[in-house]
């Protein structure tokens, strides 16, 4: 019985969302059980999904908060 944890962060994919959408979850729930049965043979019926969404100031990589590092990428960029 697998049990898949996907963490994101708390905000949408489109401008004025918060988070993600009840139908993108769903596509992400869908496409991990669809996965582990193609790769491993593991039944949809036994796979668990959690989604996690984590505020953004409770994210970072590269020794920066997740804002910061990407308004880095951003100045790198040009």
């Amino acid at each position: 019985m697998p049990i898949v944890t996907i963490q994101i962060t708390r905000e949408g994919t489109t401008p004025g969302a918060s988070a993600a959408t009840a139908e993108e979850k769903a596509a992400l729930i869908k496409g991990v059980s669809e996965l582990l049965l193609d790769v491993l043979k593991k039944p949809m019926r036994g796979t668990f999904v959690v989604i996690e969404e984590v505020e953004k100031e409770n994210w970072g990589w590269g020794g920066l908060p997740v804002d910061a590092y990407r308004a880095q990428l951003a100045a790198e960029k040009g």
